[in-house]
């Protein structure tokens, strides 16, 4: 019988709305070889890495009665080229017209009738270079059966593009007889699951909506010991609509290990983290861009972040297998960046060495996580809580420090694209790769006209830091 989602992953399929799509996505950005990069290569090497991940060639098929969730089943009219998309800038393409390109293709929801995944080829962009913007479905992603299409795409070895035999053939698809015969074999194998599912056509949501309000209560219990209040009101949440706006701004890992060197001198000085510079650059951010809104800032302004928590040690490197999310206050109201930094490591490390940080399987259940990614779209209920919980969502996902390669085309950058969670205007992503760090920002258009005063804002915090360091000399 074919593979069937569990409940999490049916989830982010019965709960998606037009304007939270739940999908992630990403844009990267390549220098073409010498010979070129077109179309048809892209074509060709997807087709190729798509064969040792089955799940890209199949799609979702509803249970009749839906007496239990979906299944995948093999699409027998796969059709790559529907899924790799063809698009071009004027030339000579500049970066905000790339982020306008992402901005008005990311929010599109993905077809239900295909697999769940698109690639986009843009042409044109200044100097030669050449972006592939990638989207990929929260139920497609998995962690186990399917990784995110951009991990697909990219190869350490420039030499890895060689083509492999193709041996898939689709299975074919079950007739609605034997989707329903295999939903009986399972009220035999897992009676009680499946007798929720009967009642009523909405309960895979009722069950989903029970386990984020368990996660819910280990997030409530976290923030009572931490902060014993909801989250503080902000510019930051507000109704999302359909349309959005996307900024990407790349900076330098050095510039960060920099500050971290210089700033942290002292009896803690191993407990603050690259991790810990990020989140001070984007609270001095958040500082400078509510002050150039009018908005009212006080010693005591904070802005509550979900943050995952990724440890790196001094050479970049990713240290530890897991992920675990924390809730930080960032003090947006100290105008010292240096006390912000240490302000914010003290937050962090309080959380992590009283075990107050929520583990990223409790907190499956109300973000919605899915290797590689952790954001904040999960459940109804739980979008629902979480506009009480914190304001924003900032993913700190890290990359390999060596370059990548899209066939032979060299990889110069790569910007996240996260989605909205209901209540939320903006989410944060950001990845660090071959020596630089690379944040995508996605908001929603009428919320915030001016993310892209953030986006330069994040640039003149972590400037203030690096003056900081200087002064401290």
């Amino acid at each position: 019988m074919p593979d069937r989602l569990n409940s999490l992953d049916a989830s982010f399929l019965y709960l998606e709305e037009a304007t939270t799509p739940m999908h992630v996505g990403s844009v990267m950005v390549f220098d073409p070889p010498s010979d070129g990069f077109d179309y048809d290569r892209l074509v060709q090497l997807i087709s190729t890495r798509i064969a040792f991940v089955p799940r890209y060639r199949q799609r979702v098929r509803q249970i009749p009665g839906r007496l239990a969730n979906p299944v995948w089943v093999d699409d027998e009219n796969f059709d790559v080229t529907y899924h790799v998309r063809r698009s071009a800038l004027p030339k000579p393409g500049s970066d905000e017209q790339l982020q306008e390109f992402v901005a008005r293709i990311q929010p599109r929801a993905l077809d239900r009738n295909r697999p769940l995944w698109e690639v986009y080829l843009v042409e044109g962009l200044a100097q030669g270079r050449f972006a592939i913007v990638t989207k990929s479905h929260q139920a497609l992603v998995d962690g186990i059966n399917a990784v995110d299409i951009a991990h697909v795409i990219v190869d350490g070895d420039p030499a890895a593009e060689g083509l492999v035999t193709d041996t898939w053939r689709p299975s074919r698809e079950p007739s609605d007889v034997e989707l329903l015969t295999g939903a009986l074999v399972d009220v035999v194998r897992r009676p009680s699951e499946v007798i929720e599912n009967i009642r009523g056509g909405i309960v895979d949501v009722k069950a989903v909506g029970s386990r984020a309000l368990s996660a819910v209560g280990d997030v409530v219990s976290t923030l009572a010991r931490t902060a014993a209040r909801p989250a503080p009101q902000s510019p930051l949440n507000a109704t999302v609509g359909e349309a959005r706006r996307y900024v990407m701004i790349g900076t330098d890992l050095k510039d960060y290990r920099k500050v971290r060197t210089q700033l942290t001198r002292g009896n803690y000085a191993d407990d603050v983290t690259i991790n810990d510079v990020v989140l001070a650059t984007i609270a001095g951010a958040f500082r400078s861009w509510l002050l150039t809104r009018g908005e009212a800032v006080h010693p005591g302004t904070t802005v509550r972040a979900m943050v995952p928590i990724s440890v790196y040690d001094d050479n970049g490197g990713h240290v530890g297998s897991r992920l675990t999310a924390s809730f930080v206050d960032l003090p947006v109201g100290e105008p010292g960046p240096s006390m912000r930094l240490h302000q914010i490591a003290f937050a962090m490390r309080q959380q992590m060495e009283g075990g107050q940080a929520v583990g990223a399987e409790s907190l499956a259940g109300l973000a919605g996580f899915a290797p590689p990614t952790l954001h904040s779209l999960g459940a109804r209920l739980g979008s629902a809580v979480s506009r009480r919980l914190f304001n924003v969502v900032i993913t700190n996902v890290p990359g390999p420090q060596h370059t990548l390669y899209a066939g032979d085309a060299r990889m110069l950058s790569t910007y996240p694209v996260m989605p909205l969670a209901r209540g939320q205007a903006l989410s944060i992503g950001l990845t660090s790769y071959d020596g630089g760090v690379y944040y995508g920002l996605n908001a929603d258009r009428d919320s915030m006209p001016d993310i892209d005063v953030l986006g330069q804002s994040i640039v003149d915090s972590l400037g203030e830091l690096l003056e900081s360091h200087r002064s401290k000399r």
